[in-house]
Formats: structure tokens, sequence, C-alpha cells
């Protein structure tokens, strides 16, 4: 009996998805939920398992424009284990059996070792990775979050192969692969001008398409701000440790940071509204709930999940919903509902050491408030006016729609949110 592998639909208004190749090869033996392959649409990364134990029958080719619905594949239930593995596979032809003398890969130790214990966690992206590289993820020390093995761990493996390989390889009595490399060398250093291009995901083909919306139709300003760390950085210090115990969940700057911005949208709600319609028929669309969007970079680009209605959301709420959507963002297992809806986003550019830049808005939000390095510069000391001081200070960008949101507003959002950090208690009463 052969039972169809379709395509599943990510999401509302998402009619195609790109295949990012097979983890298996056609005519394996696959068990039921065993992961097959990963679907890319234009917002999320979904993974595809078999419906059924049995043999795969590929059927589409790794490639883009696959309709929801479509059948990829098929799995013959009517195949046992012992009939796939006798069979041969078009796919990988490398034999299981290593020469004499020499280096036995990390996959073919991993499987003359004997079995036992519970199989590590493998994120989807280093599953795909180890199935390229021919690397068996059982034998490989996760470093990943409950020792999940991770898209480096696997790489690391191979390199440490690959190591292994070259040492075995190396003839004895004196460096000889570094002359013959030498003298095969072109002189006058590295002459190597060597040209690659790879398609654009769709995920990424739909981040540039929304980056440049958002500049061609939004009268786009951004103004700045900076603000004393020195508060909340003590707070944070004093309480860690206890926060942690207590939630167990660290605490981190972005939960005040959260808080400020949805006291400063009930304050100025047009930075929280939307523009909808077109002309004439312009209208704005306020919101009385604060779902913020936090972004989030990944290895594909860069997503946006929601936390909803965090003007509810208490600081340990708020870290850990961050940090549950990290996670799942490097693993790819975000939900389209998860990314859509937000009414205001918050960028912290620095964690990768941005200074200052202009952030671009997320449509069809108004604003989006830009985090970014803390670093200690001379201000004047607020508690001994005239005197310099050194201080954790953090520039803060706010970019917005002209359209809908005024300078003088804009201004007195970014006030706001730099008087809630500066002076955190004040964030009991708002």
């Amino acid at each position: 009996m052969a039972v169809d592998i379709t395509i599943p639909s990510p999401g509302e208004s998402i009619t195609e998805v790109s295949l990012s190749g097979w983890l298996k090869d056609d005519g394996a033996y696959v068990e039921k939920d065993e992961l097959l392959a990963e679907i890319e649409s234009d917002k999320a990364t979904l993974e595809l398992r078999a419906p059924a134990a049995g043999a795969l029958k590929i059927v589409t080719k790794k490639g883009d424009g696959i309709k929801v619905g479509a059948v990829v594949a098929a799995i013959d239930t009517s195949v046992g284990a012992v009939a796939a593995a006798a069979a041969p596979s078009g796919g990988n032809k490398s034999s299981a059996v290593a020469p004499a003398g020499a280096p036995v890969s990390g996959a073919v130790a991993a499987a003359a070792a004997p079995s036992g214990g519970s199989a590590p966690k493998v994120s989807g992206v280093a599953k795909k990775v180890a199935a390229e590289k021919g690397v068996d993820t059982a034998a490989i020390a996760g470093t990943g979050p409950s020792g999940r093995v991770m898209k480096d761990d696997v790489f690391g493996a191979v390199a440490a192969n690959s190591s292994a390989v070259a040492a075995a390889a190396a003839p004895s009595g004196g460096n000889h692969a570094g002359a013959v490399a030498a003298a095969a060398a072109p002189s006058g250093g590295n002459k190597t001008r060597g040209v690659r291009r790879e398609k654009m995901t769709r995920l990424r083909q739909k981040i540039a398409e929304r980056l440049v919306h958002a500049q061609h139709t939004a009268a786009m300003l951004t103004t700045f701000n900076e603000c004393d760390m020195t508060e909340v950085m003590r707070l944070r210090t004093e309480h860690k440790d206890a926060f942690e115990k207590r939630f167990g969940i660290g605490l981190g700057f972005m939960s005040f940071f959260v808080k400020a911005a949805t006291s400063a949208l009930q304050k100025y709600p047009r930075v929280n509204a939307y523009i909808v319609g077109q002309g004439s028929e312009m209208e704005i669309e306020f919101h009385d709930y604060a779902d913020i969007a936090v972004a989030v970079g990944t290895e594909k680009g860069l997503v946006v999940p929601v936390l909803r209605n965090a003007e509810a959301l208490s600081f340990a709420g708020v870290e850990s919903a961050i940090k549950d959507f990290a996670v799942r963002a490097k693993d790819g297992k975000l939900t389209v509902d998860e990314m859509t809806g937000g009414t205001f986003t918050i960028s912290n550019g620095g964690v990768y050491g941005s200074l200052m830049s202009t952030p671009i808005l997320n449509p069809p939000q108004s604003a989006i408030l830009g985090m970014h390095a803390i670093k200690k510069r001379a201000v004047e000391d607020p508690k001994n006016p005239g005197q310099i001081a050194l201080r954790p200070m953090m520039y803060l960008a706010l970019s917005y729609d002209h359209r809908i949101i005024d300078g003088a507003e804009a201004v007195g959002f970014l006030v706001h949110i730099k008087d809630m950090i500066e002076k955190p208690e004040r964030m009991l009463f708002a």
C-alpha cells in the first residue's frame, strides 16, 4: 500500500513553498514520523515527516514553486526494513565498509558502536547538514539546550574527522605536504577570484520584498535619544539570582524595554496604530492592546515572533516567551500565526555590537524601536549637576511613519521610554 506525502499548508494565503532538499535517499526505509525534508514558505520553515513506515519513493526533487497540497513523495508500507536495506539505492552509493588501514568516519564508527541509551535531540538544520556530510549525530555531543545537537556541532565533527584523515595520510619525515603546497601555490599571495551564486530562500525573498515595500510606501523618519542604563543594570545585578531561582529564567534587559514600551504605547496610541486603506479611504486603526513583535536573528533571516498582550505580561512572562521564541526560531519551529499581527516592534541590534542604526518599519506597523550596545561615555552626572561621570549609555532609535505620527509624538514616546529606563521604579505605576 502506498501512502502519499503531500505539502501541508503553512498558513493562510500561502499557496507555494520550496523544498530545501531530502534528508533520505529514494528507496530508503523510513520510520513513521521520521524527518524527511524541510519546506520553506515566505513566512516560516516547516518539517516534512513520514506519515507511515516503509520505503520512500521521491517524486519531487529540490526546488521552488511546489503547490500546497501537491504530492512530493510516497511511502510503500508493504516494504520492510530488511528489504529496503538490501535494495540498491539511487542516492548515496558510498560503501559502509572502509578499506583496510583507512580512518573510520564518524558515521561508520557510530554504526559499529553498540546501541543503548536515548538518541540525542537534533535540530532540523543539524540533521540536514549531517545527512549531507555523512555524519551520524548519535556520535556527537550536543552543545545546545538540553544537549541538543546544533549545526555547529555537526561542522565541528566534520572538521575533526577531516583532521584525522589528513594526519593519517601525511607521510613521515618532515612536512612534505607543506613543501608541495608551497611549490604549487602561485606567487604574490592568494590569487583566488572565485564567484558563486545561490538562490535566495523564499523567506529571504519575502524579507527583501517587505523591506523595500516599507521604504516605498511609508513616510519613514527616525528620531534618536540616549538612556542611562545605570539603574536597570543595578536592579538586574541585585535581583538576577533570586529572579532565576524563583522563575527558572534569566533577567535580561529586553523585559525592561518591553514594559517601558507598553507604557509608552498607552500614552501615545498612534504609535500603536495602523494606516488602513488608500487615498480618500485611508483610516487609522487603533489598538487597545500591545502585541510587541521581538526581532530574532536566525541563519535563514530575521523573524519577528509576537508577544501577545505584552501589557499584561510580567517580567518573567516576557523573558520566558522571548527565550522560547529564540530557541524555536533557530530550529525553524515558529508557526506563521506566531509571527503575524504585531502592533509594534522592538529590535535589539546591541547584541551584535551595533552602536546606532535606523531600523526599518515592519508593515503594517507604524513604528519600531531600536536598542543598541551599552557603552560607557562621559556625561553629566544627574546627581551632581555640572560634574562629569562615566555612565553606561545606550542609544535608542525610533523609526516611525510620519503620515500618522507627528514628530512631537515620536520624540515624546522616546523620552517616555528613556524616563522609564532611567527610573525603572516608575514601571510599578505604569
